[in-house]
């Protein structure tokens, strides 16, 4: 049988062992990806997520303003970058599996007392016969050196696949940032839009309270109607000319948005300054809820964090594992040039493990190995959280569209009989059957109705954007 003799080697290595198996046990982690099965009752898997931008969005206009944005936007490019970042932190953990090896030379001179043992043993040492050693002595060298971890507990290897999650996360976040850039652009082009809108309808309104001033200056001066009359509806027409001016700023403002999206400086949108009621929202098919886990990047991207974060966690926890450690060496050396490719006495050379593990300093690496684990918990909760924020938010955008699209066919049929009702007062007061303040009333009524319906289909509009968004589409 064969029998240990090198009981010093046998030793620390039962040392190291023991030590290793004191790692603190934390409690494994319960994952949960369950979501409800439908949003609104409906099993259909057709999903608007899969369709692509340029065919989502009909009008031309603003796709260029799109295609645009997704060339020049500095936050796109930003996170276009943080990609390279992370692509660059795959290569440094992958070369930490590989030997460091390297190239050096050296040059130096020593001059040791004589009466010391090393000058003692160099006067009387010979080279060869008759040549004796050099004084001072010379030192110069060249070598090759490598120096190896040996991934025995895999700790590099997870660390790398670590960082490769985390480049897949920051893909999926430069896919998070094209949705919303793209949502944001639209949202702006369909409130220009409306803007552009409310102006006509300002306009139009101007129009109609000059033709009912000049009416009432002249029945002043008939005696039929009083100056006040006259300056109630002077002071309409300010205050609708005041909002023509506050709608011109905010047209300006938007526009000034969409340029900064498109990371230009300012310049008129094109756009179609007409029609802007009669554009009807894109019909919806949210699919199922199961489907936001492969369709939202913000999710998938919380999903690569918590997939970093577990093996950060088993990192942490080989520390308390010896490490291997391979160096090697080998070159020349010789205190004289002439003598240094004399091989092979000029020839070094050296090979060395060492096997150790952690001691003293456990303590901070248990610190270590609970904070990773922390993080993996944070990692955790941020993933549900984030499949719970999708669903609510698609939840929200559905029932939003739904009830903007019953508000709507309400407040059009209110701009339609408050439309009719300015000829009716007008013709009333004409006739004297009611006074001017009816008829003040009845074109205020008018004119914020047909406002309020503008509001109302910009809503409808960018609650379709926001659905779209929210379902996953746009990125791909």
């Amino acid at each position: 049988m064969y029998k240990i003799k090198n009981y010093k080697y046998i030793v620390p290595l039962g040392i190291c062992l023991a030590v290793a198996s004191c790692t603190p046990a934390l409690a494994p982690l319960v994952e949960t990806k369950a979501v409800p099965e439908s949003f609104d009752k409906s099993t259909d898997t057709t999903n608007i997520a899969a369709t692509p931008w340029q065919t989502y969005f009909k009008d031309p206009n603003l796709v260029n303003l799109i295609e645009i944005a997704l060339k020049n936007n500095q936050e796109l490019q930003i996170t276009l970058q943080e990609i390279e970042i992370a692509k660059n932190d795959i290569r440094v953990r992958k070369g930490a599996l590989l030997p460091k090896v390297g190239i050096g030379a050296g040059a130096g001179i020593e001059k040791v007392g004589r009466y010391t043992s090393q000058g003692a043993g160099d006067a009387s040492t010979e080279i060869r016969p008759g040549l004796e050693m050099p004084d001072p002595l010379g030192d110069l060298k060249i070598a090759a050196y490598a120096n190896w971890e040996v991934d025995i507990w895999k700790k590099l290897r997870n660390s790398k696949k670590a960082a490769v999650s985390r480049y897949l996360s920051t893909v999926e976040g430069k896919n998070f940032v094209i949705t919303n850039l793209i949502a944001e652009v639209a949202d702006s082009y369909y409130e220009l839009r409306a803007l552009d809108s409310q102006l006509d309808i300002v306009k139009q309104n101007i129009a109609l309270q000059s033709t009912a001033l000049e009416i009432v200056k002249i029945q002043k001066e008939a005696a039929r109607t009083t100056e006040l009359a006259v300056q109630k509806f002077q002071a309409e027409v300010m205050a609708s000319k005041s909002m023509e001016f506050e709608i011109l700023q905010n047209i300006k403002e938007t526009e000034n948005k969409i340029n900064f999206l498109l990371a230009q400086y300012p310049q008129e949108i094109k756009r179609d300054k007409t029609n802007f009621i009669s554009v009807l929202p894109t019909v919806i098919h949210s699919g199922i809820p199961a489907q936001l886990l492969a369709n939202r990047p913000d999710i998938k991207q919380a999903e690569m964090e918590l997939e970093a974060a577990k093996l950060d966690v088993k990192v942490a926890r080989a520390e308390f594992y010896p490490s291997l450690d391979i160096s090697a060496r080998v070159g020349v050396n010789a205190f004289k040039p002439s003598y240094l490719f004399t091989l092979p006495e000029s020839l070094l050379y050296s090979l060395a493990g060492d096997f150790a593990a952690p001691l003293i300093n456990r303590n901070a690496i248990k610190a270590e190995y609970k904070s990773a684990n922390a993080r993996q918990i944070q990692a955790l909760y941020n993933y549900e959280r984030t499949i719970l924020n999708a669903y609510l938010e698609v939840s929200s955008q559905l029932s939003k569209i739904n009830n903007l699209e019953k508000s709507y066919e309400l407040k059009a049929q209110q701009v339609e009989a408050l439309s009719s009702s300015i000829t009716v007062a007008g013709d009333l007061f004409k006739s004297a059957r009611v006074d001017y303040f009816e008829v003040l009333m009845t074109q205020r009524d008018a004119l914020e109705s047909k406002l309020e319906l503008i509001d109302t289909k910009k809503a409808q509009l960018n609650a379709v954007v926001h659905v779209y968004r929210d379902l996953g589409g746009g990125w791909k």
